[in-house]
């Protein structure tokens, strides 16, 4: 299984992307276009950087935790990821 993890990323136009992977830096590099991948959202918006990401157990925590991320105003997202407030554990 392995270790999840839920990230942030600040596209060059301001908006902020959620998702989740178990290599952050590969799936940065993709989503930067250095390494074939990425989302399509992110194509048009580079670079991206890394704001802020989160320890999880498990893939279906991690979805779990994206998803009430993506739930939230963009003002709330980064404060609710570094939280601590769900069953993944925040970074420092």
């Amino acid at each position: 299984m392995g270790v999840w993890f839920v990230y942030l990323l600040e596209c060059a136009d301001g908006s902020l992307y959620c998702g989740s992977t178990t290599d952050p830096q590969r799936r940065l590099a993709q989503h930067n276009g250095l390494i074939p991948g990425g989302a399509r959202y992110t194509r048009t918006r580079r670079p991206v950087r890394l704001m802020a990401f989160r320890l999880c157990p498990d893939q279906g925590a991690a979805l779990r935790l994206e998803l009430q991320i993506k739930a939230r105003p963009k003002a709330q997202k980064i404060r609710f990821l570094l939280s601590g407030g769900s069953a993944c554990f925040p970074l420092t």
